[in-house]
């Protein structure tokens, strides 16, 4: 082989590898996914809003979850039905998903938190969920109903 053709091998396999790579990506961006929802909020899903790299966390995964029934004394009827942006670690997304029900689907023009959330991150004083969506729901009802790290 001389040293054109081996460049060009190389320039293809890394092509390749590329396109593999961002086929095979498991979540985008607009994606809604069914998970391991606590009982009585079956129906609930959550939805994909912004996917972030960042180099001591890895991949940040911004989620909205909907169709839940968190309690909440500050809200109408006493429950909310959703939490607007949730920062949680791929692992702990890929322990809490169990099938995608729709590819795309529209999200809002911005994410409700997320600046907030930046700024904190940035700081170091806010970071990422790193356990399952189940768990995060039933943490941030208690932080709710407890008043539990809640800002006045």
């Amino acid at each position: 082989m001389n040293k054109l053709q081996i460049i060009t091998t190389l320039l293809v396999f890394i092509f390749l590898t590329n396109c593999k790579n961002s086929e095979t990506m498991k979540y985008k961006v607009g994606q809604e996914w069914n998970y391991k929802t606590r009982k009585g909020e079956e129906n609930s899903t959550l939805k994909i809003l912004k996917i972030e790299e960042y180099p001591k966390h890895g991949k940040v995964i911004h989620i909205s979850i909907g169709g839940l029934k968190v309690g909440n004394p500050d809200v109408e009827k006493g429950f909310a039905n959703e939490f607007t942006h949730i920062p949680i670690s791929e692992i702990a997304l890929d322990k809490s998903v169990t099938k995608l029900k729709n590819e795309k689907v529209k999200l809002p023009d911005s994410i409700d938190g997320y600046s907030y959330w930046k700024k904190e991150f940035d700081q170091g004083i806010a970071g990422i969920f790193s356990i399952s969506v189940y768990e995060i729901v039933d943490l941030m009802e208690e932080s709710i109903i407890t008043r539990n790290g809640v800002i006045e």
